[in-house]
């Protein structure tokens, strides 16, 4: 199975626990539905892809997102769990409470000036000293970092990235202490440095609530050091 790197994490915890191969790419089906042709080549079934901004790959007829298939396919899991009493949300809830509950907080700052986000990302690689990421984020402790701008990576033993790099755009993502992930991107046709969030819960940590404020708590830690949209002149989202 695949998803996109900006995607929650929820299809990795459930590869994690029930063995299958769990794979990601980089943002948009174009790697998805690459990925999947060339793991189809090597004799393996691919079950099932899909992207944060909403698209399911759910057979491998079609390699790409797509709504007729993804409909069925949702049709034919409502009809089954019917036959059992249970609904689509009680559903979800049974995967969340088997393979921890995964919450997510996505938004974007405005910015025109290129100076500007190319100084904002440049401060992240030489926060403490020349070439050095943050190794905490207000009270939240970094564990990990990877930059696909530079192709650096220190959850790698050699440090570098495993997904393709790109110098003419901006992505690093971090990983925290307690369970969450931060992937901060530049849009490639928008004025916007964009950020994905999601706390990524223990199973049996089930306190949604305060889960959801750890998770506020983090984005306003993140924004607040790692964006500095006062100092940066960022302009936020409006709804």
């Amino acid at each position: 199975m695949l998803a996109s790197t900006v995607s929650s994490k929820i299809l990795r915890a459930i590869a994690v626990k029930e063995g299958f191969h769990f794979e990601e790419t980089l943002t948009g089906f174009k790697w998805m539905g690459n990925r999947a042709d060339q793991l189809i080549n090597q004799g393996k079934s691919v079950l099932f892809a899909f992207e944060e901004a909403i698209g399911y790959m759910c057979c491998p007829f079609v390699l790409d997102k797509d709504g007729v298939s993804a409909a069925v396919i949702a049709a034919e899991m409502a009809s089954y769990l019917a036959t059992k009493d249970v609904t689509l949300t009680q559903q979800l809830s049974s995967i969340f409470n088997k393979y921890g509950y995964h919450i997510s907080k996505n938004s974007y700052f405005i910015c025109y000036d290129q100076e500007t986000i190319k100084s904002l990302f440049e401060a992240l690689r030489n926060y403490d000293g020349q070439n050095t990421y943050p190794k905490l984020c207000g009270k939240f402790q970094v564990t990990g970092v990877r930059d696909l701008t530079t192709g650096y990576d220190n959850n790698q033993t050699d440090n570098k990235a495993i997904l393709p790099t790109s110098k003419s755009s901006q992505m690093i993502t971090f990983t925290f202490a307690n369970g969450g992930v931060a992937t901060m991107r530049t849009s490639g046709t928008e004025p916007k440095i964009k950020y994905y969030t999601e706390l990524c819960a223990a199973p049996g940590n089930s306190d949604l609530e305060q889960l959801k404020k750890e998770l506020d708590d983090l984005v306003s830690a993140i924004e607040e050091n790692f964006f500095q949209p006062e100092k940066n002149k960022l302009q936020r989202k409006t709804e």
